[in-house]
């Protein structure tokens, strides 16, 4: 038997992580909806086993987390007025989901979940290599282009030209005021 998701289910799981409190993490409605099980009987099983759900694991939206969420997705997908926020959870959250919940359908959304969770993951770490690599050309070209730069610069700032006066010079000889005869005394 193939352990792999359809590429449809593994995609969807991809819409359905969201990044709240730093961590990627997936709601409890959403995972009732992948496990096809009611919200709050993913809940119910969850509290009867609350010692398996760490806060690391686990957590409860705060009313603003979720109208944010709310928001950003823009559709809400939960329909209806809600008692309480969903829960969410993390990655090893939703790998403790599996001894919680032991259909054979938990168990193959189980390995579906991981492996999304792998993938970006991994997606992740080849960003911010690539995020390394672009601060050290930027660097290393830098240092190259600085002449260039400063070139460019010099030739980009406004020349101090002489000021040139207004008007017109009259190029004669002085006339002699104060004098009689025009000589001088």
């Amino acid at each position: 038997m193939d352990n792999r998701a359809p590429l449809e289910t593994t995609g969807k799981i991809e819409r359905l992580i969201f990044r709240i409190r730093g961590q990627n993490v997936m709601l409890s409605t959403h995972l009732a909806e992948l496990y096809e099980v009611e919200p709050r009987t993913l809940v119910q099983a969850v509290k009867r086993n609350i010692d398996r759900f760490p806060e690391d694991f686990m957590f409860q939206l705060t009313g603003k987390e979720f109208e944010d969420l709310k928001s950003q997705i823009v559709i809400s997908s939960w329909g209806g007025i809600r008692r309480a926020p969903p829960y969410a959870f993390t990655e090893q959250g939703v790998a403790m989901l599996s001894s919680v919940l032991r259909s054979k359908r938990a168990v193959q959304v189980n390995i579906a979940i991981i492996r999304t969770f792998v993938r970006l993951r991994e997606m992740l770490a080849a960003h911010k290599d690539l995020e390394r690599k672009l601060i050290a050309l930027e660097k290393k070209y830098d240092e190259q282009f600085r002449v260039v730069f400063d070139a460019i610069r010099a030739l980009m700032a406004p020349t101090q030209k002489p000021k040139q006066k207004i008007g017109f010079e009259v190029k004669e000889p002085k006339a002699r005021y104060g004098t009689k005869g025009g000589k001088k005394r």
